[in-house]
C-alpha cells in the first residue's frame, strides 16, 4: 500500500509536468500559464458554489434531527476536488472538476460503500457501535 502511494506522487507529478510542457509547445507559455489560472478560478468558484450548497443540505438534515452522513461524505469529496484544482497540472484538475459534479460523487460514493462492505465481509476493517 505505502509502495503505491509513493508510486502515485511521484507518477503524478511527473505526468502532469511532460503534460504541461507538451502543452506549452503547442499553444505556448502564456496560453499555457493563463489555462492553469483560468481551472483554479473556474474550479474555486465551482467548489464553493457545491460546498454551500452541501453545507445548506447538513443544515437541513441536523434541523430535522437526522445524521448528515451523506452532506458530509460529499463535502469530502468536494473538498479532495478542491485541493486538486489548487494543485498545479490538468490530470488532476480534470480529477478535482470530476469530484466537484453531484452524479459522478454518486459513483464514487457507490464504488466506496462497496469497497468498505468488503472489507467489513472480509474482516480487514471492523466497526464498533456504543
Amino acid at each position: 500500500m505505502l509502495a503505491r502511494i509513493l508510486a502515485l506522487f511521484i507518477a503524478v507529478p511527473f505526468i502532469e509536468l511532460i503534460l504541461l510542457i507538451e502543452i506549452g509547445k503547442r499553444i505556448g507559455t502564456a496560453n499555457t500559464l493563463l489555462l492553469i489560472v483560468l481551472t483554479g478560478i473556474v474550479g474555486g468558484l465551482m467548489a464553493r458554489s457545491q460546498g454551500l450548497t452541501i453545507l445548506g443540505r447538513i443544515r437541513d438534515d441536523l434541523a430535522r434531527g437526522e445524521v448528515p452522513a451523506v452532506g458530509l461524505v460529499d463535502g469530502l469529496l468536494v473538498l479532495v476536488g478542491g485541493a486538486l484544482l489548487l494543485t498545479p497540472g490538468l490530470i488532476t484538475d480534470a480529477v478535482g472538476f470530476s469530484f466537484l459534479l453531484p452524479p459522478v460523487r454518486q459513483v464514487i460514493k457507490a464504488w466506496a460503500r462497496k469497497k468498505l462492505e468488503a472489507m467489513v465481509e472480509r474482516g480487514s476493517v471492523v466497526i464498533f457501535r456504543r
